[in-house]
């Protein structure tokens, strides 16, 4: 049985695949969640949105935003 990753705004999410971009960032911020989830590249500052199910099967890790300010 699988886990559903839990993602909130704020978060930095790590994919398997970098954005195509100049500098290759592997690292987006989440702008807003639900069925289709926002994200921005970090980077370069494209934003994409992206089914749900598309985007849980391309993250290798999530950074949430509570971990960074402890």
């Amino acid at each position: 049985m699988q886990t559903i990753p839990q993602i909130s705004v704020g978060d930095i999410l790590e994919m398997k695949k970098p954005h195509p971009c100049s500098k290759k960032s592997v690292y987006f911020r989440v702008l807003r969640v639900g069925s289709d989830i926002r994200i921005v590249c970090e980077s370069c500052g494209r934003d994409l949105t992206m089914p749900r199910i598309k985007l849980e099967k391309g993250i290798r890790r999530i950074i949430h935003e509570s971990d960074k300010n402890c």
